[in-house]
């Protein structure tokens, strides 16, 4: 049961892994198709504009709501040959609550998940049992530095451990823009579409080579919800000990809508 609590918890937080180090950076890009590449340098005042000005375009981007809510179809499969397919209801009242209803086969529903800035609590109507975690549960699950508002950050496709304060170094493509950065948890390569500046590949290596975690997070098929660009289909591959295929496809999304929350716990469910 724990794997697949797991399961469902990191489809929303796992983008925050997301790649290679930065010694292969280079290498993630065609060279036939880089037609200017900048190595940040603050003293050089072109450098700083180019930086600064595509840094603004994500700023403009960046996705602020009252309520969101959508359908999301996940599938994953690892390397071992296990399959889930399942459909999760995600609602977020912004900067307060989470929810997550996971339905599993013949339309039941198998998990409720409530998430609040310190605490997180899951329903297991399968086994009914109840758990009452803090926020900090998250982190132990997936061993990574997470909370309540990169969660959120994840889920509505926001960048997140993108630290524009140490900015390595910027490439331009025809089609593209990329930025490299590096902080205290990550090196990450960022890529963005460069008609519109919306995130189209988000890579992330770990820093501790002992946990020599790595991923690549791809974001598609990006329409307007309201006024906001959203990405619809998003694939996740994650590398660790072991290899993770994650798709998930947002459906029917909206933004501001008056939402509620239900997290009624029966008295006959047990705590855990």
């Amino acid at each position: 049961m724990r794997f697949f609590i797991a399961v469902i918890i990191f489809v929303f937080v796992a983008s925050i892994y997301s790649c290679r180090s930065s010694k292969k950076l280079q290498s993630a890009m065609s060279k036939n198709d880089t037609t200017i590449t900048v190595l940040v340098n603050p003293a050089v005042t072109d450098s700083v504009k180019l930086v600064n000005t595509v840094l603004q375009k994500i700023e403009g981007n960046y996705i602020r709501f009252t309520t969101f809510s959508s359908k999301v179809k996940v599938k994953y499969q690892d390397n071992k040959q296990r399959n889930y397919d399942f459909n999760a209801f995600v609602r977020i009242q912004s900067d307060s609550v989470i929810w997550v209803s996971v339905i599993a086969a013949l339309g039941i529903e198998a998990f409720r998940v409530y998430i609040t800035p310190d605490s997180v609590k899951i329903i297991d109507k399968l086994d009914k049992t109840v758990q009452y975690r803090s926020v900090n549960y998250i982190r132990e699950l997936i061993k990574l530095p997470v909370d309540f508002y990169t969660v959120q950050d994840i889920i509505v496709g926001n960048p997140v451990y993108f630290d524009t304060s140490n900015i390595l170094s910027y490439r331009e493509t025809e089609n593209s823009i990329s930025l490299s950065t590096s902080d205290r948890f990550f090196k990450q390569l960022l890529t963005l579409r460069k008609n519109d500046f919306v995130i189209m590949h988000s890579k992330l290596d770990d820093v501790d080579l002992v946990q020599n975690r790595t991923a690549d997070f791809t974001y598609e098929d990006y329409t307007y919800a309201g006024s906001r660009l959203l990405s619809l289909e998003r694939k996740i591959s994650v590398s660790e000990k072991t290899r993770l295929e994650i798709n998930l496809n947002f459906k029917q999304p909206e933004f501001n809508k008056p939402l509620s929350f239900p997290f009624n716990v029966p008295r006959n469910y047990k705590v855990k």
